[in-house]
């Protein structure tokens, strides 16, 4: 499978390394305005094939391309300390105003991984661009909130005492401030998490779900605060969104696409439970939550929706 990924700073680099770490992937193709910077990056990853699994790695213009199943879209420019995700939109959107053109034109039956902040809405443009030249919205698919899910599910487990391997839970809506952390659907071991609590003896009050709450929303801010930029927990993720595509899997994961089910925040690209096969968004589930995260997630939907009508772009 040939992979190419636009855009080699941090998170493109490192999705670039998880996927060569995972044994995703026969040939990678790196491409970035600064031609330097993605010869480097591709020439050190490559260093460490010898240590992980067999790939070719080459920079390249987006003519080279061609033929790839899967393209990561990572360029733009990164969130600065205290800057809320969704000022990065006008900064963003010209560049892919070009770069997802550009990328169709020579690979037009692949899919597109969109990772560039603020991701829903530059997944929401991705969408437009494509669908300019004909191609499916299904194809094209934002990190969304898989990352929040990850941390939500890590910060319960440690909480819990178990391994995040066997807690489901998922974080909803914008991948930002407004993101829905659906607390009333929480199962751990297939057992409703008030129920695994009262079981195993363990206390998780108000207090402490604000808590988790707040860690999980608040996670970029801290990491970027403390070393400027967050790269390997999306690296990997967009690396697990690779993967699916690679071998059907046909795995159920929160990302963002403009695709829901008719009343729920559709034809606006937040992030919703999503069936992903080697095609694409196959179905977007509609999960059960409680008043409060039905509000939450419909407020969510609508920053994502303003942030688009501020953009000059329709949401309908």
């Amino acid at each position: 499978m040939k992979i190419g990924i636009v855009g080699t700073g941090f998170v493109g680099a490192t999705a670039a390394y998880a996927l060569v770490m995972s044994g995703i992937g026969r040939e990678l193709v790196l491409v970035d305005k600064n031609r330097a910077r993605a010869e480097a990056e591709a020439n050190d990853i490559k260093h460490a094939v010898p240590f992980a699994h067999q790939a070719l790695l080459s920079a390249g213009d987006y003519r080279d391309l061609a033929g790839c199943r899967a393209v990561i879209i990572s360029p733009g420019v990164s969130q600065q300390v205290g800057e809320d995700r969704l000022r990065l939109l006008q900064r963003n959107a010209s560049v892919f105003k070009e770069a997802v053109p550009a990328i169709l034109n020579y690979a037009p039956d692949t899919m597109l991984i969109v990772a560039t902040n603020p991701v829903d809405v530059m997944t929401h443009l991705a969408v437009r661009f494509a669908a300019a030249l004909g191609i499916a919205p299904n194809k094209i698919i934002g990190s969304g909130t898989m990352l929040d899910t990850a941390r939500f599910r890590v910060l319960l487990a440690t909480h819990l005492g178990v391994d995040p391997v066997h807690i489901h839970a998922y974080v909803l809506g914008e991948h930002g401030d407004s993101e829905v952390l659906n607390w009333s659907q929480v199962m751990v071991g297939g057992i409703p998490l008030d129920d695994f609590c009262r079981l195993q003896g363990v206390q998780i009050g108000t207090e402490t779900r604000q808590e988790i709450d707040l860690n999980v929303r608040r996670a970029a801010y801290s990491i970027i605060e403390g070393k400027g930029s967050t790269y390997y927990g999306i690296g990997s993720a967009l690396a697990r969104i690779v993967r699916v595509i690679a071998n059907d899997q046909r795995a159920i994961m929160t990302v963002c696409s403009p695709l829901a089910p008719d009343g729920r925040s559709g034809n606006v690209t937040i992030s919703l439970p999503r069936l992903i096969s080697g095609t694409g968004v196959v179905a977007t589930l509609s999960p059960t939550l409680s008043p409060e995260e039905e509000r939450g997630l419909q407020a969510s939907a609508d920053v994502v929706r303003t942030a688009i009508t501020e953009l000059g772009e329709s949401s309908s």
